[in-house]
């Protein structure tokens, strides 16, 4: 590298950026997902959902345990998958964790929101062929939106590799615990 007053020249600074952002692009395009990555977490969901939706409507003895239950099979599947993530490829795209795992991807919170809000009335109206329906069409749309989104990080990784801020995963997930309790107790 050519040096001007110590610093590299304009010509060799482009030509390490252009390096950096070409390295960066091909690490994008290698990563690898874990094996039935989406399959696992659209069946987490779509169980959560269904959960949710029976214990809401008041289906079983116990509704919180059933919804604790669901949040938990959810957790386990995340937090498995995201290991199994980070051991394949030695990194951490904290978008694939918060947008495709924790569903803050615009999709992802669309297609739960349906799923869930199509399970809680088909429960409520007693169709539980419905309740399936509704929860494993959320669970299924929440998948495609997670290849969806790694396709468009590979595509464009600057843009996408980035996360939700902790602190407004947490006001999120204090704001649904905090609707659900209503929900639950309002039952």
């Amino acid at each position: 590298m050519e040096t001007v007053d110590g610093a590299p020249s304009p010509d060799d600074a482009a030509a390490a950026l252009a390096e950096a952002e070409h390295s960066r692009e091909r690490l994008a395009h290698d990563v690898a997902l874990p094996s039935y990555f989406h399959t696992s977490i659209g069946a987490a969901v779509a169980l959560q959902i269904g959960t949710t939706a029976l214990a809401l409507a008041g289906v079983g003895p116990r509704p919180v345990f059933m919804v604790e239950a669901g949040i938990l099979v959810l957790a386990v599947v995340a937090f498995v998958q995201l290991r199994r993530f980070r051991r394949l490829n030695g990194l951490w795209v904290s978008g694939l964790a918060s947008r495709v795992v924790g569903g803050t991807a615009t999709a992802a919170s669309v297609s739960y929101a349906l799923g869930l809000g199509g399970a809680i009335w088909a429960a409520f109206e007693a169709q539980w062929a419905l309740v399936v329906v509704c929860s494993v069409a959320g669970g299924v749309a929440y998948a495609l939106s997670g290849r969806r989104w790694v396709r468009l990080y590979r595509s464009d990784p600057s843009a996408h590799s980035r996360g939700e801020s902790a602190a407004w995963l947490v006001c999120l997930v204090v704001v649904a615990l905090a609707g659900l309790a209503l929900l639950l107790i309002g039952r």
